[in-house]
């Protein structure tokens, strides 16, 4: 997909005047901000920032409070292998538990146990206010960038 975009003939013949390039580079840079923000909080609450990431996908999945493994794998961008140890380390945790499908034994969901739930609400509180003070600056670089509202 990235490289059909840059293949593309208009991408090639685009000129980006020095204004949208400082656009670009601070977007870039307040979501790097933000993301540093995520990493730390993560590790200060005792999980990796991808840990962090899959337990959120979990409780955030639209419509259920369990998904697959691939289901999951394919939130987070990863393969199904990393997944599959990622839920494994999160289950050592016990922030996590598999059940298998009764439609399909082949078929393992994961859901979030209570502690799970616990330190997700933590972290999505902290979250919720970094994003109340750096979101009107996001927004305001996405509007320049483009005019994405």
């Amino acid at each position: 997909m990235i490289q059909q975009a840059l293949l593309h003939p208009m991408a090639r013949t685009r000129t980006i005047s020095q204004a949208q390039y400082e656009n670009l580079a601070s977007f870039r840079f307040a979501l790097r901000q933000f993301l540093r923000f995520s990493e730390q909080a993560a590790q200060a609450a005792g999980v990796t920032p991808q840990q962090h990431q899959a337990l959120l996908a979990i409780k955030g999945f639209p419509g259920r409070s369990r998904l697959t493994v691939g289901e999951l794998a394919e939130r987070l961008q990863v393969a199904h292998h990393s997944t599959v140890g990622l839920v494994d380390r999160l289950v050592l945790e016990k922030l996590v538990k598999r059940d298998a499908s009764k439609e399909d034994r082949r078929q393992v969901f994961v859901s979030l146990t209570k502690r799970g739930e616990k330190l997700l609400e933590s972290l999505s509180s902290v979250h919720h206010e970094e994003l109340r003070r750096v979101g009107p600056e996001i927004q305001a670089l996405l509007e320049r960038i483009g005019g994405v509202k």
